[in-house]
């Protein structure tokens, strides 16, 4: 009797237990995730627009959400699961309204396909004779409203592809099919591709994208214009942030940095030390610096020091070859463009802020393509997470510039 009355016991003890280990796992279930990780994105995006999640083939923990209605754009990243940081700038407000914007819809994203030039003769985003202003300015809905679709996806990676035709401003007609595919890389291709020995006591997350154009008409000439692929990252500001562009320099020679978009640069937002100009990412100061492709290494990053967050873009460079201008201007020479840009959002003239955030961008070179050829463009995205000496490591190797350097360029 009383071994059964002891089984009865347990019995009665194991089911109570479970039911309260099954009661905290509901609860933890419901519990909505913080506001800035992976996991919070992850729902808010499902709410409005199909997502795809990848994950890196040896690092579970590290995720990126795609969305195929937004051109194919990695949204954001994360190298700690749901409960991570979320890397990338989210225009909520904009996706939660449904509603599009004259001009441009920016939803966001640390990693979006887009076209240039911008401006210039050949621009393809003002119409045959408009006059380069605000006004006339239109983004292409190729690049910005157009879904595009899935041709293979896995656990890992996914592909897309559009095919469609666009004019310039010189009235050029482009009948191109574009083709995008996005993979993460695991920890042992992060290791190869930089370089490195280890990542020490940090954690990461990395992708790459291949993009190409086809041309599937005519052949493209320098006189009525071509087209080149633009990579633009959208990030998340803070007060401690700064962008770190390497440059190559040759002695007595001045490198093609252009750092007056919007004016000129206050001296204590930017500066060039050495072979790396150095940009304040706070969201606070609208100002944008290019370094041409004579100039240009291919690598840029950011350092977060108030989150203690490394971010690299690594991108395909051609420093022999032609990069389209983007001013918004006739240009006296339309294929001196930059091969990388940064960009810190601010207020504008009226007071009002599209973010705030911050951009690293990089560009293709300008080929005169014929009929069934193309021009390719990749670019790797990596964010490093954790303790400063493993960070300090991977910057030094990759940037050039030790995490102190970073910390202490504008104090």
């Amino acid at each position: 009797m009383k071994s059964i009355f002891a089984v009865i016991l347990i019995t009665a003890f194991a089911a109570v237990s479970c039911q309260k280990n099954t009661e905290n796992s509901n609860k933890e279930s419901m519990e909505q995730p913080a506001e800035g990780t992976f996991g919070y994105d992850r729902e808010f995006l499902n709410k409005y627009k199909e997502t795809i999640v990848l994950t890196a083939p040896d690092n579970p923990g590290s995720k990126a959400i795609i969305v195929p209605a937004y051109q194919g754009r990695v949204m954001t990243s994360t190298s700690n699961g749901n409960t991570g940081n979320s890397y990338g700038w989210i225009n909520y407000e904009l996706i939660q309204s449904g509603v599009y914007q004259p001009h441009i819809n920016a939803f966001g994203g640390e990693e979006r396909f887009w076209l240039s030039p911008e401006g210039g003769q050949f621009s393809v985003y003002f119409k045959k004779g408009a006059k380069f202003d605000f006004e006339n300015w239109q983004t292409p809905a190729l690049i910005d409203t157009v879904a595009y679709k899935v041709t293979e996806s896995d656990s890992s990676s996914v592909s897309f592809q559009v095919n469609a035709f666009i004019e310039n401003y010189s009235g050029q007609m482009f009948v191109i099919e574009i083709n995008r595919k996005i993979a993460m890389l695991g920890q042992r291709d992060i290791l190869n591709i930089l370089d490195l020995q280890t990542l020490g006591e940090c954690k990461s997350v990395a992708y790459e994208s291949v993009n190409s154009i086809v041309n599937k008409d005519s052949e493209w000439k320098p006189e009525t214009g071509m087209l080149g692929i633009w990579l633009l990252g959208m990030f998340k500001p803070s007060d401690k942030t700064v962008i770190i562009a390497p440059f190559s320099r040759k002695e007595a020679e001045k490198p093609a940095i252009t750092d007056d978009y919007f004016g000129k640069i206050p001296a204590d937002r930017f500066i060039v030390r050495d072979s790396v100009a150095f940009l304040k990412a706070d969201g606070k100061f609208r100002s944008k610096i290019g370094i041409a492709p004579r100039s240009a290494r291919n690598v840029a990053g950011s350092y977060d020091a108030e989150n203690g967050i490394l971010t690299i873009i690594q991108f395909s460079l051609d420093q022999k070859s032609k990069y389209l201008k983007s001013t918004w201007e006739i240009h006296k020479d339309p294929f001196d463009g930059d091969a990388l840009n940064a960009y810190n959002d601010g207020k504008l003239e009226d007071g009002t802020q599209m973010g705030p955030f911050y951009e690293l961008e990089s560009s293709s070179p300008a080929l005169a393509l014929k009929e069934g050829e193309k021009v390719t463009h990749r670019q790797r995205t990596y964010h490093f997470e954790g303790d400063k000496a493993a960070l300090d490591g991977i910057s030094k190797k990759v940037l050039g510039v030790s995490i102190d350097q970073i910390g202490e360029i504008f104090k």
